[in-house]
């Protein structure tokens, strides 16, 4: 190593650009969902996990993590989502993978790998899921976000169609929203085969964009939901598919629609209505909002999906399903002012001064909790009456006050938030006395096997 010359000033090292003031944000179409919002992500999932059980469905959970095959040979190479918008990278393994960007394939890969095939027919699966796609984020759509679907795998009767279409308008009431429903059907791979030869004749000498001259050649269905205004001026003379139907693909789409008629369920028609990726075919279907100015917002929709499961090595089955959007069903929330109770609300809070009282109290909060009292507390703090705001912003119906007096006494007071009306009962006994008065309030709780539930 050369030493620097006597009196000779040794080089400065180089300078290192430090990154540590950086301020680190979430990236471009990711985003947090902070506290104050988590009352109407878990208010949707409720909803959504009631509607489940209602009708049968059970939970499934897949990897975020899938074979890039997957998506590639069921969504469509020509589709914007394979094309343009996939999360696709090598892992360290050398194997082709995606962040997946949507579910219904996951969904029919987990049915084939797992034998579902053997299990009674239909198979009903739910899920709640994030998703990944790298497009330009827009209000509700981000790079990552977040969709609940319903499928229905094994079935062709068009009685589970009209099912899923009278389970999506059924959810988004319990939402508190009025949903719209527009639906169509894009056939079978028999008559739709004989259609799409009419529709390119039909194109052969009009002006479209340079996105439908693609479609035509390589997709030519989704010319129909193409939104430029020279597109949609052709499309008011194009032939509809609707007409070209055959008469198994007819007569089940009259009967669902019969169905959803004695079901009371509103819709429109809508022809041009083909949905955006390559697996769909017989009954499609898409579910709108009007937003604040009067326009109209995608919330969901779905359709059936016949050749999926074989065409990722399965045996041929029937399927179809739905999903949702979750963020824009928060918005739309959000924008109706829908009144959704504060996560953190309980029913008695557990308040103490001093160590000892502390001690108690630690004990009591956790033998309400196993008897499934909603019980709240706020052991970090001293005063009462720091204690009792904390209490009145949970907005909980009993406070449960211990002091050193009420030790010595062997005695708590329990405390009416609503009235302000203290009593002094026996410790041992605050329990009991707690489910008696959380009983008799108007008469909406019972006990059954120790547990609060709603009557």
């Amino acid at each position: 190593m050369s030493r620097p010359k006597k009196n000779q000033t040794p080089a400065e090292p180089p300078v290192k650009h430090s990154r540590q003031n950086h301020k680190i944000q979430t990236l471009k179409g990711f985003k947090d969902v902070l506290p104050e919002q988590q009352k109407f992500w878990n208010f949707v999932f409720e909803k959504v996990k009631d509607t489940a059980d209602d009708y049968s469905f059970q939970k499934i959970d897949t990897p975020i993590l899938e074979s890039a095959s997957l998506f590639q040979r069921t969504l469509g190479e020509e589709t914007d989502i394979v094309g343009k918008e996939m999360y696709t990278f090598t892992d360290k393994s050398g194997e082709l993978v995606t962040l997946r960007p949507e579910m219904t394939a996951p969904v029919a890969r987990a049915y084939i790998e797992h034998g579902m095939v053997s299990w009674p027919q239909p198979v009903k699966l739910w899920y709640w899921a994030s998703l990944y796609r790298h497009e330009n984020p827009q209000a509700g759509r981000y790079r990552e976000h977040h969709q609940f679907g319903y499928e229905i795998l094994g079935g062709k009767e068009p009685t589970l169609d009209a099912e899923l279409v009278i389970i999506a308008y059924g959810l988004y009431k319990s939402f508190g929203l009025e949903p719209e429903i527009e639906i169509n059907s894009i056939g079978c791979q028999s008559c739709r085969k004989e259609y799409i030869k009419l529709l390119k004749k039909y194109f052969k000498d009009k002006k479209v964009c340079e996105t439908c001259t693609n479609r035509l050649e390589k997709n030519p269905l989704r010319v129909l939901d193409c939104k430029e205004n020279k597109c949609q001026e052709n499309l008011k003379s194009a032939p509809q598919i609707i007409d070209y139907l055959c008469e198994d693909c007819k007569n089940h789409f009259v009967r669902l629609l019969e169905i959803l008629d004695e079901n009371s369920i509103t819709y429109n028609l809508n022809p041009y209505l083909v949905r955006g990726l390559d697996y769909y075919n017989g009954t499609v279907f898409e579910i709108f909002v009007k937003g604040n100015d009067e326009s109209r917002i995608a919330l969901g929709g779905g359709g059936r999906y016949d050749y999926l499961i074989e065409q990722i090595g399965g045996r041929a089955t029937p399927a179809l399903g739905f999903a949702g959007g979750v963020e824009r069903v928060v918005i739309k929330l959000k924008e109706l002012g829908l009144e959704i109770k504060d996560e953190g609300h309980g029913d008695v809070f557990v308040a103490q001064l001093g160590d000892e009282a502390r001690k108690k109290c630690m004990k009591l909060f956790n033998e309400l909790r196993k008897q499934s009292i909603k019980t709240r507390e706020a052991f970090n703090k001293k005063g009462l009456t720091e204690q009792l705001e904390i209490a009145n912003r949970l907005k909980v119906k009993y406070a449960l006050i211990l002091g050193q007096k009420e030790i010595m006494e062997g005695t708590i007071i329990i405390r009416d938030m609503d009235s302000g009306v203290q009593e002094i009962i026996d410790f041992d006994k605050v329990i009991p006395e707690v489910k008696k008065r959380l009983l008799g309030l108007n008469g909406l709780k019972v006990y059954s096997e120790n547990r609060i539930t709603d009557n």
